[in-house]
């Protein structure tokens, strides 16, 4: 729906990912999964930010197609002797104009894995939230919102290419994956047999996603560490 230009021109991106099981020092009892979180020497520079402020950006980044131009953030520790971020507020600017928000936190009571993305441009809105992941929210400008449903009608090709059960069944965390192996597989085995990768197969994510995505941590680091100053991605 934003590559073929329903949203119009993009102007606004608000990503956040807020959890809240690391309110306390949960490394501290001998949960495994909170240990190497917040352990610098394992899990490196960035705690929150690394963990799943990574996701939300990466979901900005793939639904708009956007290239971040500048960041400014502030990262910070809110629960005492922790070593690294367990919240993280950043203001975002990317190239074309648009611009946006992120916020990851560890420490948002009332939160479970509240990934959430919304989308707005001269045209339109779209919101979609991961733990309602069969919906999506679209608002056409001057228009009621409609809910669109995964595998259900009003749903462009890509959409429906990712839909792996029929409507009405619960889809979602597990079956993306799925939907991931399934897309690798494809080019494989196009690859071995010298033809074209299906084009609903092509967009998986690969080194330079990867590469974007420590490039984002460390300017997000260097940008916090300046007072949250203007960064340059």
């Amino acid at each position: 729906m934003v590559a073929s230009g329903e949203l119009g021109d993009l102007r606004v991106i608000q990503v956040e990912y807020p959890q809240d099981w690391l309110s306390t020092r949960l490394e501290e009892s001998g949960v495994k999964q909170a240990e190497w979180r917040t352990d610098p020497k394992r899990s490196g520079p960035a705690g929150c930010l690394g963990d799943i402020g990574t996701h939300a950006y990466h979901l900005a980044r793939y639904v708009t197609g956007l290239e971040l131009q500048s960041l400014a953030a502030d990262m910070h520790t809110f629960v005492d002797g922790r070593a690294l971020d367990d919240n993280v507020h950043m203001l975002l600017r990317f190239k074309g104009g648009a611009q946006g928000m992120l916020w990851s936190s560890q420490v948002a009571p009332g939160n479970e894995n509240g990934l959430q993305l919304r989308v707005y441009g001269s045209k339109g809105g779209l919101t979609w939230r991961q733990e309602t992941p069969n919906q999506l929210l679209h608002s056409p400008l001057g228009e009621p919102t409609r809910i669109l449903t995964r595998n259900g009608p009003g749903l462009g090709e890509a959409a429906m290419a990712a839909a792996r059960i029929p409507a009405g069944h619960p889809e979602g965390y597990l079956e993306a994956f799925a939907q991931l192996y399934r897309d690798f597989a494809v080019q494989i085995r196009a690859h071995q047999k010298g033809g074209n990768v299906d084009a609903l197969a092509a967009p998986t994510p690969g080194v330079t996603d990867g590469v974007d995505g420590l490039r984002f941590i460390t300017r997000a680091l260097a940008s916090s560490a300046a007072g949250g100053q203007w960064v340059d991605v």
